[in-house]
């Protein structure tokens, strides 16, 4: 199947009622921090089904403030897990926390909470799980841990908003969640992010954070009705998403659930194809009701069975102009986990064998069946005639 466009792993959705409502914001005049970002939160609490959501710049700004918001003091402990993006536990340590790693379960590559169990010290104040990919960490059992030994939990839901537990959304019940809008998640603001919470001190917290400690919002500060006096709480943060941005959301909030069926698609017919070629170590499923978002679809490459490790794999890939994402490399490999907590390679195999082993094949609403069995055809082309 000829084809010399290149087939990136990840691209947004973007139709012309989007594109007409962030035309309509350059046209309004109000550009930052407006009447659309307020739309916005709203139609994400309305989704979610929290009764807080604050919006900001990016996940990593949504995780950042909203562990600040737990006061963490030196020496702090924050389980998390090392089969994440850097941002999870850069946060936890710009926040002046310690990040605890736990090994994942090697089927969902997730946090294994049995292991999250014999982590828990004197020290630890919270349990930051991700949604690997878009499925659900096992909540009920991560909550009632949690409440076992009175923590905070705040969930990365990056990879994960539109994913249900058990029938209700994420962000509809428990503690916190962040959310990310990058261009490459299931929904996009360009660049964006949010907090959804159960907890009413941390929301009047965040909200100050995200825009310089000022105790009211700029929408308070410049509309008519609004006071231009203000108060200094905290030394703040720069990170309140613009009505731009928003402008983006308010569309992507009211697709995502079709954008999701999409996905769900994709991946099934990908696990139905593929399932059985012993080159490749598919995705799998927990017994417990759940609704995987399908961020990423990422199976093993086995390099005993095609010959080739998994750098190899994503180059030749790439000959064929297929794009291959990698998600993630262990973050206890990287040089100032190591360097600064003493993590090396061995202590967590399981995260390991995955980080070596894990690509992301190209996965996205607006792709094609003509788009997916050109994949396929260059996985039959790479994996089974690799020379």
């Amino acid at each position: 199947m000829a084809n010399s466009d290149f087939l990136p792993f990840a691209k947004p959705t973007i139709d012309e009622a989007t594109i007409q409502e962030v035309t309509d914001c350059l046209r309004s005049g109000w550009l930052a921090t407006g009447p659309r970002v307020a739309a916005f939160e709203q139609k994400l609490k309305d989704y979610l089904g929290a009764p807080h959501v604050i919006c900001v710049t990016s996940g990593t700004a949504a995780l950042h403030v909203s562990l600040l918001a737990l006061g963490l003091q030196p020496g702090d402990e924050v389980i998390t897990t090392p089969m994440t993006f850097c941002a999870t536990l850069n946060t936890i340590v710009q926040a002046g926390g310690k990040p605890v790693l736990v090994d994942v379960d090697p089927k969902t590559f997730n946090l294994d909470l049995n292991r999250v169990a014999d982590a828990i010290t004197e020290k630890t104040r919270a349990i930051l799980p991700v949604h690997f990919g878009g499925l659900p960490v096992d909540l009920g059992a991560l909550y009632e841990l949690a409440g076992k030994h009175n923590l905070r939990v705040i969930e990365d839901c990056a990879h994960a908003i539109g994913a249900q537990y058990k029938g209700v959304s994420l962000g509809s019940f428990g503690d916190t969640q962040i959310f990310s809008f990058h261009p490459n998640k299931n929904m996009t603001t360009g660049e964006g992010g949010a907090i959804a919470t159960h907890n009413d001190e941390l929301a009047a917290w965040v909200k100050k954070l995200r825009f310089h400690g000022i105790d009211r919002d700029a929408f308070d500060r410049f509309s008519k009705e609004g006071n231009q006096h203000y108060d200094i709480v905290y030394p703040g943060f720069k990170y309140n998403m613009m009505d731009i941005q928003a402008a983006l959301g308010l569309h992507q909030i009211q697709q995502l659930d079709d954008f999701i069926q999409r996905r769900q698609f994709l991946a099934q017919n990908y696990t139905d194809i593929l399932k059985g070629w012993p080159e490749l170590t598919l995705p799998t499923q927990p017994n417990y009701p759940h609704r995987h978002a399908w961020h990423l679809y990422t199976p093993l490459i086995n390099p005993a069975a095609c010959g080739m490790d998994r750098d190899t794999f994503i180059a030749k890939m790439k000959e064929h102009n297929i794009g291959v994402g990698m998600h993630y490399e262990a973050v206890h490999l990287y040089s100032y986990y190591r360097d600064t907590y003493g993590f090396k390679r061995g202590d967590f195999p399981h995260a390991e064998s995955i980080s070596d082993r894990i690509v992301s094949l190209p996965l996205f609403p607006t792709m094609t069946q003509l788009d997916q069995d050109r994949v396929i055809e260059t996985l039959l082309k790479v994996l089974r005639s690799p020379a």
